[in-house]
């Protein structure tokens, strides 16, 4: 959380406003009085967005592989096709239809982060000028589309081509996944008031998204076998009900709120540092220079910490590897010649490991250490070895992903690459630890991660993608490419983490 002098400091918000989410002058989140009950409607908020985002992804899968299986047989074998009758979805799994479907999903991601990631910084000030829930409402406008574009290309077979569904993620423009974990992240450390808090929040919101993890593709696989598009008008309720749900967040209602009388404004200006006071009366005079302060700023918080930028490399390299879930359902479906319904229950395996882990042992783990071992550095220790154990983990699960050839084994794969799923809990600390953390950048910093983050998965997706049809044309043992690439940047991620001066 922003300090008291950068939450409402008129003078230098051109200065420190400008991380994405909590800008200096806009509304902010409750501080040191907030109780525990204060992250329930975050994580319902958590709940209705990721519910929504996993009843979408799975059908999306099938409503492009049907499309594209229609067209395909009708063009090379219209004796496949019986009048009035859907083919079977087992007939959909040779290689040119699998090769066009990566294309068309590798596209649509690539595109989604893109456009998420050009306007983060730029949505600050519209945080700044309209709050931090007008941010998260324009949010859910994508996520809301998407759903619908989905619905309209799969119905008008005649009207708009396939192709037509790469339009869906050009509305990330009015922001997409970077722009909305920047902001639960943020929100979530400033509703801890100490290491141990924080460190359990991060694993209630990491855990909430695993169990959404569980949950998501069975019920997306359950509805959509009684009803292909289902899920999709699902997804489209949810989101709606996230709306009032927004209005509950723990979050002050006064954006733009100046201090009380002149006597707090100097007060508030004489607690600046030197070069900040310095500065209190040369704000950028248009919306780009805001821009470029704010990305100035955000390149000093990163070039004056060592640590930090060794933190980031982790960050990038960790959500590059992690780009391979993004496969996992037509990795599944094509190895096993499993629908996409059947590939969904097994996700929810590996979720149900992730739930377990993030909500029972993580936090009781970091407790009991904390507890038995009060000594300076010892938190900074602790998510360092958790950090480092977490990567190792997960280089030993993707290899056996990469490596299984028979369901069991790819079941034990499955497990064994979920127990890695405590990365971000470790990560996300070492952000607020003292190894990293500065009086004046508690949010900026956060933003960066994110940006980092969301930069690892641009690079990621168009690069699974890529292995992914090259692994199709391999065929048998070669489908596990894109796995075998994850391992090895996984391992090149434990090497950057090892290099903190912990």
């Amino acid at each position: 959380m922003a300090s008291a002098d950068e939450a409402t400091s008129e003078t230098d918000a051109s200065v420190l406003s400008h991380s994405f989410v909590i800008p200096s002058r806009s509304p902010s989140p409750v501080g040191s009085n907030t109780d525990r009950a204060s992250i329930w409607p975050l994580l319902l908020l958590l709940i209705l967005t990721n519910m929504a985002m996993s009843l979408y992804t799975l059908p999306l899968n099938r409503v492009i592989e049907k499309r594209l299986c229609d067209e395909h047989y009708a063009h090379h074998d219209p004796s496949a096709i019986n009048a009035g009758e859907t083919i079977p979805e087992k007939l959909c799994k040779i290689d040119e239809i699998q090769k066009q479907l990566a294309w068309l999903q590798g596209i649509m991601e690539t595109t989604f982060v893109v456009c998420d990631f050009i306007v983060t910084i730029p949505f600050s000030f519209i945080a700044e000028r309209f709050g931090i829930k007008a941010v998260l409402w324009c949010n859910l406008v994508p996520r809301i589309f998407m759903s619908a574009w989905a619905l309209a290309v799969g119905h008008l077979t005649h009207v708009l081509p396939t192709s037509a569904i790469l339009a869906g993620p050009f509305l990330a423009t009015l922001g997409g996944d970077c722009v909305f974990n920047s902001t639960i992240f943020s929100l979530t450390s400033s509703l801890a008031k100490e290491y141990v808090e924080r460190a359990s929040y991060f694993s209630y919101v990491s855990s909430t998204t695993y169990v959404v993890a569980f949950i998501g593709p069975s019920v997306a696989a359950f509805t959509m076998v009684h009803d292909l598009w289902l899920p999709f008008w699902i997804n489209i309720v949810l989101l709606l009900l996230a709306i009032p749900t927004i209005n509950r967040l723990p979050i002050s209602e006064k954006p733009n709120q100046a201090p009380a009388n002149s006597d707090e404004v100097d007060s508030l200006l004489a607690a600046q540092s030197p070069r900040i006071y310095s500065n209190a009366f040369e704000r950028p005079s248009t919306p780009m220079q805001s821009i470029i302060s704010a990305v100035r700023r955000l390149v000093r918080l990163v070039i004056s910490r060592r640590n930090f930028q060794v933190l980031l490399g982790s960050f990038f390299l960790t959500a590059l590897a992690s780009s391979d879930t993004k496969l996992l359902v037509q990795y599944i479906s094509k190895r096993y010649e499993w629908t996409f319904a059947q590939a969904g229950f097994m996700l929810s395996a590996k979720a149900l490991v992730n739930i377990t882990l993030l909500t029972a042992i993580v936090p009781r783990l970091i407790r009991v250490s904390m507890s038995t071992k009060p000594v300076h550095g010892s938190e900074v220790r602790l998510n360092y070895l958790g950090a480092e154990i977490s990567i190792g983990i997960s280089v030993i699960g993707v290899l056996l992903v990469a490596l299984a050839f028979k369901f069991w084994m790819l079941l034990t794969a499955l497990i064994v690459y979920a127990l890695g799923s405590a990365l971000p809990v470790f990560t996300m600390s070492l952000v607020k630890s003292p190894l990293i953390a500065q009086a004046d950048s508690d949010i900026q910093d956060f933003s960066i991660v994110m940006l980092t983050k969301t930069l690892g998965s641009l690079v990621g997706a168009p690069l699974m993608t890529v292995l992914w049809v090259y692994a199709i044309k391999a065929g048998g043992a070669g489908l596990g490419l894109p796995y075998f690439v994850s391992a090895s940047v996984y391992l090149l991620a434990a090497a950057v983490t090892s290099c903190l001066a912990v």
